[in-house]
């Protein structure tokens, strides 16, 4: 009985990261553009791997919700869910920009409150995805969203209270599922799940 009363208090997070497109490829910033086609011939086939959930959300770009689309979802986009906004280096590849601005990138890497993009600094998009992950109720069952990798790694550093330079030692690949499950602000890990 003790265990039933556990498991219906814990929150289960389950973030699916989308499939390849041209803009995470070529390693852009807010690289949004549709997927090409063997990201969605890779979607579909994933598809039969994606668990129930009592929710599903996602991330507001093009790419999440084309993911979610041919994976059989029919989320619900949230705003607190969305991509790292990157500014005026949106759409810029990173070693363009390195290139260009060689201190204002080591300053975005170096310090998690700067933001020389004129966009959101590492510390906000963490306070963001946090924000959200820590409002989500007990006893919410399942929720499910497919969202970009930046967002999946500010989910666990938040979620395991790392350090803000863990943020840069993650990778997230092309349709993995990480999922957080807790309650009453402890959360726990699985990661790197294929679909």
């Amino acid at each position: 009985m003790v265990h039933g009363v556990e498991s219906a208090l814990t929150v289960r997070v389950i973030l699916i990261s989308p499939a390849m497109n041209p803009g995470l490829r070529e390693a852009r910033f807010e690289g949004d553009a549709p997927l090409d086609e063997a990201g969605t011939r890779r979607a579909r086939a994933a598809a039969g791997g994606v668990p129930d959930a009592d929710l599903c959300l996602s991330g507001g770009s093009e790419r999440c919700l084309r993911t979610a689309e041919v994976l059989g979802l029919q989320p619900v986009s949230e705003l607190a869910l969305a991509d790292w906004a990157m500014g005026r280096w949106r759409g810029k590849r990173l070693s363009d920009v390195s290139d260009s601005e060689p201190e204002a990138v080591a300053s975005w890497l170096a310090d998690p409150d700067a933001a020389p993009h004129g966009g959101e600094s590492l510390s906000n998009l963490s306070a963001r995805v946090g924000g959200w992950l820590d409002g989500l109720e007990e006893g919410s069952g399942r929720v499910l969203a497919v969202v970009e990798p930046a967002v999946v790694r500010a989910a666990i550093v938040h979620g395991l209270g790392l350090p803000s330079s863990a943020f840069w030692r993650l990778d997230v690949p092309p349709l993995t599922r990480t999922e957080l499950s807790g309650r009453q602000g402890r959360w726990n890990l699985m990661c790197g799940q294929a679909l």
